[in-house]
């Protein structure tokens, strides 16, 4: 609630509401007027008081020396709207004109009307005929279109050079498209415009004429009408030759409209003016890129002034400064031989501080291995030394020179040993690993854990024999050198390989240690009479024992030792599926196992691969 003005004795009250949005729906004479001149340009109805006074403002021609100079057969060659007398509305007369005039000529022109007035009417030679075959094409759309479409009243013609300097670009050209905006398919055809049209409204109007859609069809040139064929054949043969010959002036039409569009291009002064305009923004841009360049390189010219002068003075200030550090050698250099002169000095006035001849010699080369080590500052101290202590102060200087000396040498040889171990030690790791069985082993298990296929394969198979192989010192093993000896060892005679000489001396262990175990003596009794001969091991006749089948039974399904399925493995690559009598070369390359161990050891393996896989498709 609020109060009032000061003199008012009233009160005013505010009561607050919310806002409610709602439809309104437009309508009434008013709203239509409104929305008729927004979308159509004009009022409707003003546009059809405007054509009613407009009807009624037409006037038709009666030409009748021209209708009588008219011939029925020729009716093609007539000009349709001259024979109705509108021939000055042409294409714009509307339908309501065509049929207004139509009536009026056969009010006036019946042969009925003229034979009543006395005049003379031949029924099949008279003009009468014209007229409603003028109405006829006229009055039907389809007809209509097709006999405009070839108007001979509408300049088709192109300008030339001459006449566009002469009555202008924009009066010659704005003709020329106004007269074949007609034939557009699209309505709302843009106009050429003026000298102060925009870009985009000159952009617009010629990508509109550049893919201009054309109407216009030339079926009434047709040399023969269709209905006039005697069958169907001829009927379809004239058919597809008024459609070639209406194709190919269509092409040609459209080939006028294009070159028109291309002369007006070419002429146009606003195309020109653009396209300078576009020039000068290309020089300007080409320019300020060049001013860029020059810019650039100037500032990369002054930095390198820059950079060199700084170089200059940098290289002035370390030739000074070279050159002071080697006046200050130049000075040591001259105060060390001074020095080294007053000590040979007051070493010679003290005799060398020496008891006898051959202590002189050698204190007199001990101070010149003195002169040779001590610096500047030394010198002054030793001088004063032996100023004041005289001998002993010689004989303590001789001594710290050969200690000095001494630790140069014993440095000296320790860093020439420590570099002669590091070549040893290099020299040792680029020397190749021997291959022991231990490790031929593992190779061949290796290769077996890791078949063909497996991404980077001896590169692992390398890793592997790394982590699990005994070294005596840092070298391992690489991908090359374990491929290699996997090439030798496939290539190699297995049978007599160090591995099976290895398995030999095993199995004559084990043999060994059964033959310990064993309790029963031999009896003869339990001999059959035809035992064969016993077989050579190792080239040792094995003796039949009581109880020896039992022990050949046990000792077939006794289970595979490591090496014996490295033996079978690597036996089983040596000799492929092609080799006649291939188990018992396999056989004979194992030690204590039959063919028949060795054929069913081989299957066991091959079940176990089959049922991996299947576990390994189930999991997948």
């Amino acid at each position: 609630m609020t109060e009032g003005e000061p003199g008012n004795n009233c009160r005013v009250v505010a009561i607050p509401c919310s806002f409610v949005k709602r439809k309104v729906e437009c309508a009434g004479g008013a709203f239509l007027k409104y929305y008729n001149v927004k979308c159509h340009g004009e009022d409707t109805s003003l546009l059809a008081s405007k054509s009613k006074d407009k009807a009624e403002g037409v006037i038709f021609e009666d030409d009748v020396d021209y209708l009588r100079s008219l011939d029925p057969k020729e009716w093609k060659k007539q000009d349709h709207y001259a024979v109705l007398g509108i021939k000055n509305l042409r294409y714009k007369a509307t339908d309501d004109d065509i049929k207004r005039a139509y009536r009026q000529k056969v009010l006036k022109h019946h042969p009925d009307k003229r034979k009543a007035q006395g005049e003379e009417v031949r029924s099949d030679d008279d003009y009468f005929t014209c007229i409603t075959k003028a109405y006829e094409i006229l009055g039907t759309p389809k007809s209509r279109r097709s006999y405009d479409s070839v108007d001979p009243e509408v300049d088709d013609s192109i300008p030339s050079t001459s006449e566009i300097k002469k009555d202008g670009f924009f009066k010659m050209f704005g003709k020329c498209f106004e007269i074949n905006a007609r034939w557009s398919e699209r309505k709302n055809v843009p106009l050429l415009g003026d000298e102060d049209s925009p870009r985009e409204f000159v952009e617009k109007f010629y990508s509109f004429w550049y893919e201009f859609d054309s109407w216009r069809e030339f079926s009434y040139l047709d040399e023969e009408e269709k209905e006039k064929g005697s069958d169907r054949e001829e009927r379809r043969w004239i058919e597809k030759q008024n459609k070639v010959a209406r194709a190919k002036l269509k092409k040609e039409e459209m080939a006028r409209v294009r070159s028109l569009v291309d002369l007006a291009y070419a002429n146009d002064p606003r195309i020109q003016r653009f396209k300078q305009e576009d020039k000068d923004k290309k020089l300007a841009a080409k320019r300020a890129r060049q001013d860029a360049v020059q810019a650039k390189k100037a500032e990369e010219e002054r930095l390198i002034k820059e950079a060199q002068l700084a170089k200059q003075k940098a290289d002035e200030a370390e030739r000074a400064r070279l050159e002071v550090a080697r006046a200050e050698r130049e000075i040591q250099k001259k105060n060390l031989r001074k020095e080294r002169k007053s000590l040979r000095d007051v070493c010679k006035a003290n005799n060398y501080y020496a008891t006898d001849e051959n202590e002189t010699v050698a204190h007199m080369a001990a101070v010149e291995k003195i002169c040779e080590m001590l610096k500047l500052n030394e010198f002054q101290d030793l001088i004063k030394d032996l100023e004041s202590n005289g001998r002993d102060a010689f004989i303590k200087a001789v001594k710290e020179s050969e200690e000095k000396l001494e630790a140069e040498r014993r440095a000296l040889f320790e860093t020439k040993k420590a570099e002669e171990q590091k070549a040893k030690k290099t020299a040792a790791l680029k020397a190749p690993i021997e291959w022991s069985v231990e490790m031929t082993q593992l190779l061949i298990k290796a290769v077996n854990l890791f078949p063909a296929g497996t991404n980077q394969r001896w590169d692992v198979v390398a890793n592997f024999l790394n982590q699990h192989g005994t070294f005596t010192d840092d070298r391992r093993f690489n991908a090359k050198e374990v491929l290699n000896k996997a090439k030798d060892l496939q290539s190699s005679d297995f049978s007599k390989s160090s591995l099976k000489k290895a398995a030999n001396e095993e199995a004559f262990d084990q043999f060994e240690k059964d033959k310990k175990k064993v309790v029963n003596v031999v009896d003869d009794s339990g001999i059959s009479q035809n035992d064969v001969v016993p077989k050579l091991v190792n080239g040792t006749a094995k003796p039949k024992i009581n109880g020896d089948i039992k022990e050949k039974e046990s000792k077939e399904d006794r289970p595979w030792t490591k090496t014996e399925q490295e033996l079978l493995e690597q036996a089983i690559k040596t000799f492929p599926a092609s080799t006649p009598e291939r188990w018992d070369k396999i056989a004979a390359c194992i030690p204590n196992r039959s063919k028949k161990a060795c054929m069913k050891r081989y299957k066991e393996l091959v079940e176990l691969v089959k049922a991996k896989k299947q576990a390994a498709n189930i999991v997948k």
